[in-house]
């Protein structure tokens, strides 16, 4: 008798935990909470400006985090839309993953230039010619001085920008683009003690050709420092002022 009540309650208790087994199992993920996201930056090129709490503080004050939310009841569209109104995120995609997760790629922008006018004002023009607010972390570009409004900056300036990016020997040798009040253009190199001066904006190919001359055929042999002023105004030419 106590034998088959022992098998009478084990097979109880079997039942019990098949049921249980088969309910955990079978469970959907959509009925599932997000447990986490996974943050990935597109083309971030070693700067990255946007972090995991950053999205996450975003989401929240838009009332659209998911953790904690049923999968099925994620909007990831809603997401993507709040995102996107950062000012230093371009694009998002955020999607459902494997594990309870959502992942979201973000497309940050990336910083071509800072400008720190005369009039005061200082932000960066982005690798689209956009104006862009200056954030905590500072990009290690060219910085822009003097007598220059955002439409100059956004672009002349931003031709300039593409052209020193393009070309690695003059994107590590400028770090300082002055304009002056005829929007005329001084470079501030950063090795040699001269001033640059290229006139007006454009023809960049040509005149940062005769520079590149000019540093292996002149300055190599006389020194860096006998200059403190070279031109590059005016084609076929290249004037130099002595100390």
């Amino acid at each position: 008798m106590i034998r088959k009540l022992f098998i009478f309650l084990f097979l109880i208790l079997l039942t019990a935990y098949l049921v249980a087994a088969m309910t955990v199992f079978n469970k959907k993920p959509s009925q599932t909470a997000c447990k986490d996201v996974n943050l990935v930056l597109k083309d971030s090129v070693g700067f990255s400006i946007i972090h995991k709490k950053d999205l996450l503080d975003i989401l929240q004050r838009k009332g659209v985090s998911p953790i904690g939310i049923k999968m099925n009841d994620i909007d990831t569209r809603r997401m993507e839309e709040a995102i996107q109104k950062h000012p230093f995120i371009e694009e998002a995609d955020c999607y459902k993953t494997p594990g309870n997760k959502i992942g979201i790629q973000v497309r940050q922008r990336i910083p071509l230039l800072r400008v720190m006018a005369h009039s005061g004002e200082d932000y960066y023009i982005d690798m689209k010619g956009k104006v862009m607010p200056v954030p905590d972390k500072a990009a290690h570009v060219a910085v822009i001085t003097g007598f220059v409004d955002k439409k100059f900056a956004s672009k002349e300036l931003y031709e300039l920008g593409k052209y020193l990016l393009s070309h690695p020997l003059w994107k590590a040798q400028i770090e300082q683009i002055n304009v002056t009040a005829n929007k005329e253009l001084e470079l501030i190199p950063r090795v040699g003690a001269q001033v640059i001066f290229l006139g007006k904006p454009g023809d960049y190919e040509r005149k940062f050709d005769r520079l590149k001359f000019f540093y292996e055929n002149g300055l190599n042999k006389i020194g860096w420092n006998k200059y403190s002023r070279i031109s590059l105004e005016f084609d076929n030419q290249i004037i130099c002022t002595k100390r």
